[in-house]
């Protein structure tokens, strides 16, 4: 057996590694920013690739089964009947090399999720899934396109890209990171860092149980006119019929954004 090398130790070192191919400093607190930007060009890439222009974003809670109980198995089938509608309906199937516009987007994970990615998929539609690490591992569901089935380390990231493209937001019931969503969006508007897109909360019982948004206004903690950011729906076609006129015409930028260009400006 020959000895090593003398200047093994000096091509072993950490150091003397390509810095592309050194998990260790790509994983290191200064190289924060580049993760970043890693995580916004990687989707950015292959959704301009698709000729992804806009999107239809669809939050609800992962806790929803098409089998649960009453109540959980009405809001998987109108998530599910909705996101079929926009998708046959709102510009996401292949129009001959035109832009797609109105593509389903999601958390890419069970639940409401999986209904919207899943009735795209009944259209012969894209849809994406916009997956997020957690401790306990988020799998995507079998619905959404594989190629357009993402996973995020950062937050911030997943919600940019989720606020980006869209045309609208629809939101059956959920949970803690449903209402994330919703008031990040909703807080975007009312600022004015978002220009102006449709809020649907589908279930009108449900969400004024939920939130006293009147209560808001009484208190003077948002102003009446806060309240015109937000719609309700009773179901999935009620939704898309909310939105269908203003979704369906041609876009104004319609000339003038690239295929696949970022629409809306979120915390650009």
């Amino acid at each position: 057996m020959s000895d090593p090398a003398p200047n093994a130790p000096q091509r072993d070192s950490g150091a003397y590694r390509l810095p592309a191919a050194d998990r260790d400093f790509l994983l290191g607190d200064s190289m924060r920013g580049v993760r970043f930007l890693l995580e916004f060009t990687k989707a950015d890439e292959v959704l301009r690739a698709w000729n992804i222009r806009s999107t239809i974003v669809v939050f609800g809670s992962a806790r929803v089964a098409e089998d649960g109980p009453p109540d959980h198995a009405r809001w998987y089938a109108e998530a599910r009947r909705f996101a079929a509608l926009a998708s046959r309906e709102g510009g996401a199937l292949d129009q001959d090399g035109a832009p797609r516009e109105n593509v389903i987007a999601t958390g890419g994970g069970p639940g409401t999720m999986a209904a919207a990615n899943r009735g795209a998929f009944d259209a012969g539609a894209p849809s994406i899934g916009f997956n997020i690490s957690l401790p306990l591992e988020q799998e995507p569901n079998a619905w959404s396109t594989p190629e357009l089935t993402f996973r995020f380390h950062y937050f911030a990231m997943r919600k940019m890209h989720l606020a980006m493209r869209a045309n609208a937001l629809v939101a059956f019931p959920g949970g803690f990171g449903t209402l994330d969503e919703l008031f990040e969006i909703l807080t975007l508007r009312q600022t004015g860092k978002m220009r102006t897109v449709p809020v649907i909360l589908v279930d009108k019982p449900f969400w004024t149980d939920l939130i006293r948004f009147d209560l808001l206004v009484a208190h003077g903690l948002v102003s009446e006119s806060d309240l015109d950011l937000i719609q309700f729906a009773s179901d999935g076609e009620d939704a898309w019929r909310r939105l269908a006129g203003s979704l369906v015409a041609p876009r104004p930028d319609s000339r003038r954004n690239a295929p696949g260009r970022a629409s809306v400006a979120a915390e650009s």
